[in-house]
């Protein structure tokens, strides 16, 4: 009889116990992953290891080959709007940020996300998230368009589109700037003797992270500012790259081209574009070599120092047992930086001291931004691929395959649905009791799980008066103010040296109509001479 009640117990004992397991595989198995959501400001198409770079980036090559690389992903040409698009899936009118974060005063060109677009913070509030976002704002300076406002728990960072990284002092000419740093709604003020900014917002976002409630996903925005001007960089970090630049950017954008082939993410037969515009490094006097060296010595620093920061973030991530049900997206708001902002003084308010250091106000323009864009055409700014082609890297939970390396085609506005898909988010219809916009980009999942997947809406674009459509392979590009459709076949040519518009005036006619039927549900305004008055930035030439 005793044995007989062991025996019994001890199959209630095991079966209890096996109820457990089956509950907690079950309940992990139910569980929303983390998301983290890295956007690099600047950063050309290819400044990373992974991407062809001579840079140090082993954190972000590791992340490439445990996850997949999309060798045609598009944002827009410039920073707010991008970080409009990434934060709403909305084209950037369509949300109130056509132009920047200035007002003129009709609707698509507000100068703050409308509160028919709603941010990924919101949404992914809905879905049960902690929200966190560091770094950089910029589609927003009233306190009503601030980051806690707009469904962030928490915040640290800036608003405006640029910050020194050693200090808080002004950059600019004209009103008091908005770049200085914020706790929540708070302005922060730097009392560290080693203060580094892309340090500091990785330190933050670990915290966050840390403090969250223990029975909540958490969702992370990280909007570095490297490696955007100015050239700001520690010391042993620019030690690192003393002579790596000397052969000059005509040796070094060649090298990288040739790294890209190798790697799988061109074609071998596409022609490198060369701007004719700018100086052939031979042509450079010994002290010019010397101070142009320096400035691409210092970028490659903040490029490194990135990587460092993001190595930080997802270190911890792993050693607190997160990163395996974590989704892990890295890419860039527009390509390389084209102005020379440190010459131009109706907009700099100081510019003391070597590059690299606290005092400067340099960038590295046009000349080095080739090299970071390779091969493509032109920059930020641009239509043309090299302002609008960022590196996109993506890891996530069940991936099946790895280090793969994906042609896309996809756009800035999809990364909203593509999350939604992968946490099993609904978007809403509506938002404290406001009818929202229907996202407009579409999940790239199917793409990433190894399905025949294409985008089924053309992508459009307009900033300045510069257009674009992209319909599959084919780009149409009219730059303003000529307002002439050029047309490329990317497949064959992506680095745009081509133009077929003369023998495909069917396509051209197609594309117009596209555009003019998207500019119509979007608020898009025909650029002016008036609308130009209304704003200080000047947009330099492609």
């Amino acid at each position: 009889m005793r044995i007989l009640v062991l025996g019994i117990a001890m199959v209630f004992f095991l079966g209890c116990k096996e109820g457990k397991t089956e509950k907690k595989e079950e309940t992990e198995s139910l569980k929303k992953p983390n998301i983290v959501l890295i956007m690099a400001d600047d950063m050309g198409f290819s400044d990373l290891g992974n991407y062809g770079s001579e840079i140090n980036t082993p954190s972000l090559d590791r992340l490439a080959s445990e996850g997949t690389r999309i060798s045609r992903f598009y944002t827009n040409t410039i920073c707010a709007p991008s970080r409009t698009s990434l934060l709403t899936g909305q084209y950037p009118h369509k949300a109130g940020m056509g132009f920047f974060n200035e007002d003129f005063g009709v609707p698509g060109y507000e100068g703050y996300l409308n509160k028919e677009s709603l941010t990924l913070g919101e949404v992914f509030k809905t879905g049960g998230y902690a929200t966190y976002m560091a770094g950089k704002w910029h589609v927003g300076n009233e306190k009503p368009h601030w980051p806690l406002q707009r469904g962030f728990d928490n915040f640290f960072g800036f608003l405006d589109g640029g910050a020194s990284y050693f200090d808080t002092k002004p950059l600019l000419k004209g009103p008091p700037s908005t770049a200085f740093l914020y706790e929540g709604n708070e302005v922060y003020n730097i009392n560290k003797e080693d203060f580094y900014l892309t340090d500091e917002l990785t330190s933050r976002a670990i915290d966050f992270v840390k403090d969250k409630p223990e029975e909540k996903p958490f969702f992370l925005y990280m909007a570095y500012n490297s490696p955007h001007w100015p050239l700001h960089a520690k010391p042993e970090d620019i030690a690192k790259y003393k002579g790596k630049y000397d052969a000059g950017w005509d040796e070094l954008r060649k090298l990288r081209f040739e790294n890209i082939k190798k790697l799988g993410l061109v074609n071998e037969d596409w022609n490198i574009f060369k701007d004719k515009l700018l100086p052939p490094w031979d042509s450079l006097s010994a002290e010019e070599k010397s101070e142009w060296t320096l400035k691409m010595e210092v970028y490659a620093a903040m490029v490194d120092n990135l990587d460092q920061n993001i190595g930080k973030l997802l270190n911890y991530l792993g050693t607190s047992g997160q990163l395996d049900n974590t989704v892990v997206i890295f890419l860039s708001d527009n390509g390389a930086e084209n102005m020379d902002v440190g010459k131009m003084p109706f907009t700099v308010k100081r510019n003391e001291g070597p590059v690299g250091t606290a005092g400067s106000m340099e960038a590295y323009t046009k000349n080095w931004a080739q090299v970071s864009n390779s091969p493509l055409r032109s920059y930020k700014s641009s239509p043309y691929e090299g302002g609008v082609a960022t590196p996109f890297i993506i890891r996530y939970p069940g991936q099946k395959e790895k280090s793969n390396i994906l042609k896309g085609g996809t756009h800035v506005i999809d990364i909203m649905p593509t999350l939604l898909n992968i946490a099993q988010i609904d978007y809403p219809e509506t938002y404290n009791g406001i009818k929202v916009n229907s996202l407009a980009g579409e999940s790239f999942l199917p793409l990433l799980q190894g399905e025949d997947w294409k985008r089924e809406q053309p992508i459009c674009f307009e900033w300045f008066g510069d257009r674009a459509v992209w319909l599959g392979d084919l780009k149409g590009v009219s730059v303003y103010p000529g307002n002439t459709w050029e047309l490329y076949d990317l497949a064959a040519d992506r680095t745009e040296t081509n133009n077929i518009a003369d023998s495909q005036p069917e396509t051209i006619a197609k594309m117009d109509a596209i555009y003019n039927e998207w500019a119509n549900a979007n608020g898009v305004f025909a650029w002016s001479e008036e609308m130009s008055k209304k704003t200080p930035f000047r947009k330099s030439p492609h």
